[in-house]
Protein backbone atom coordinates (compact mmCIF):
# COMPACT_ATOMS: atom_id res chain seq x y z
CA UNK A 1 0.00 0.00 0.00
CA UNK A 2 1.01 3.43 -0.25
CA UNK A 3 2.24 6.10 2.31
CA UNK A 4 -0.82 6.23 4.82
CA UNK A 5 -2.08 3.15 3.89
CA UNK A 6 -3.39 0.56 6.92
CA UNK A 7 -3.46 -2.86 5.42
CA UNK A 8 -5.56 -6.14 7.08
CA UNK A 9 -2.82 -7.06 8.66
CA UNK A 10 -2.19 -4.16 10.56
CA UNK A 11 -6.00 -3.86 11.60
CA UNK A 12 -5.78 -7.69 12.98
CA UNK A 13 -2.84 -7.29 15.02
CA UNK A 14 -4.53 -3.24 16.30
CA UNK A 15 -7.56 -5.50 17.57
CA UNK A 16 -5.55 -8.44 19.11
CA UNK A 17 -3.90 -6.08 21.52
CA UNK A 18 -7.09 -4.35 21.99
CA UNK A 19 -8.31 -7.12 22.90
CA UNK A 20 -5.77 -8.29 24.87
CA UNK A 21 -5.58 -5.06 27.10
CA UNK A 22 -9.30 -4.83 27.42
CA UNK A 23 -10.82 -8.67 27.17
CA UNK A 24 -13.68 -10.09 25.43
CA UNK A 25 -15.98 -9.66 28.20
CA UNK A 26 -15.23 -5.90 28.58
CA UNK A 27 -15.58 -5.25 25.25
CA UNK A 28 -18.95 -6.89 24.82
CA UNK A 29 -20.45 -4.52 27.53
CA UNK A 30 -18.76 -1.41 26.25
CA UNK A 31 -20.79 -2.46 22.91
CA UNK A 32 -24.08 -3.30 25.04
CA UNK A 33 -24.31 0.29 26.09
CA UNK A 34 -22.96 2.14 22.98
CA UNK A 35 -25.94 0.31 21.69
CA UNK A 36 -28.48 1.20 24.00
CA UNK A 37 -27.27 4.72 23.90
CA UNK A 38 -27.70 4.97 20.34
CA UNK A 39 -31.25 3.21 20.73
CA UNK A 40 -32.37 5.68 23.41
CA UNK A 41 -31.01 8.94 21.52
CA UNK A 42 -32.98 7.55 18.44
CA UNK A 43 -36.17 6.99 20.76
CA UNK A 44 -35.76 10.61 22.02
CA UNK A 45 -35.08 12.52 18.21
CA UNK A 46 -38.12 10.53 17.12
CA UNK A 47 -40.73 10.97 19.88
CA UNK A 48 -40.60 15.38 19.04
CA UNK A 49 -41.51 13.97 15.26
CA UNK A 50 -44.28 12.32 17.09
CA UNK A 51 -45.96 15.29 18.52
CA UNK A 52 -48.83 17.04 16.84
CA UNK A 53 -48.85 20.18 15.61
CA UNK A 54 -51.07 22.80 18.34
CA UNK A 55 -54.15 24.32 16.51
CA UNK A 56 -54.56 28.07 16.26
CA UNK A 57 -56.94 27.57 19.48
CA UNK A 58 -54.14 25.91 21.35
CA UNK A 59 -51.94 28.27 20.52
CA UNK A 60 -53.49 31.65 21.59
CA UNK A 61 -52.48 33.14 24.89
CA UNK A 62 -49.27 30.58 24.91
CA UNK A 63 -46.47 31.92 26.46
CA UNK A 64 -42.59 30.98 24.76
CA UNK A 65 -39.25 32.12 26.73
CA UNK A 66 -41.07 34.77 28.61
CA UNK A 67 -42.47 36.31 25.94
CA UNK A 68 -46.10 36.36 25.24
CA UNK A 69 -47.26 35.19 22.06
CA UNK A 70 -50.75 36.73 20.08
CA UNK A 71 -52.05 34.03 17.32
CA UNK A 72 -54.13 35.64 15.15
CA UNK A 73 -57.17 33.66 13.44
CA UNK A 74 -56.71 32.63 9.62
CA UNK A 75 -60.18 33.01 9.42
CA UNK A 76 -61.75 36.60 10.77
CA UNK A 77 -65.16 36.69 11.34
CA UNK A 78 -66.65 40.01 11.32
Amino acid sequence: MGLGGISIWQLLIILLIVVMLFGTKRLKGLGSDLGDAIKGFRKSVGADDDKPTPTVEEQKGQTINGEARKVEDPVKKD
